[in-house]
């Protein structure tokens, strides 16, 4: 398979001059780090706003970046994203931030340069609404939480 390229356009608002980098050949997303003048720690329970030092021009409205979690912070200090998931719409331009929650039971220091989340980039499909009586029938149906299994 092939990997669709797109260019997106970076303004650096503060910070270092490295542009973010995919991590190995294989990374889906790339890592933003933290730009802070000053450390900030985030207590359990807090959510803390980290900025990046950057701002994107995606391509077009087709393109979304979504900015996720990294895992090792999730899962070694409960350090994840306050929002499940961030969205960059493509006509943002202002600077993006990462709000942090610290899900852990010990107070997270971010600090400068650290990668904080990852942002991934995809196509999108606009949906047209369309008011129906009923819908198709499928072996699932309107089976919600937990309906098919564990």
């Amino acid at each position: 398979m092939t990997v669709k390229r797109i260019t997106v356009k970076i303004r650096r608002l503060g910070c270092g001059p490295d542009l973010p980098a995919y991590a190995t050949p294989g990374a889906a997303g790339v890592d933003l780090r933290a730009c802070l003048a000053v450390d900030a720690v985030i207590k359990p329970g807090e959510i803390a706003r980290i900025p990046t030092g950057l701002a994107f021009e995606l391509p077009d409205a087709g393109t979304v970046a979504l900015l996720c979690a990294r895992s090792g912070l999730a899962s070694e200090y409960g350090i994840t994203l306050a929002n499940g998931v961030g969205v960059l719409d493509s006509d943002y331009r202002g600077e993006v931030q990462v709000a942090l929650i610290n899900l852990g039971r010990e107070p997270f220091t971010v600090q400068s340069g650290d990668r904080i989340a990852q942002v991934l980039f995809l196509s999108l499909a606009r949906a047209d609404f369309e008011l129906a009586e009923d819908l198709s029938v499928t072996a699932r149906g309107a089976g919600g939480f937990g309906s098919t299994g564990i």
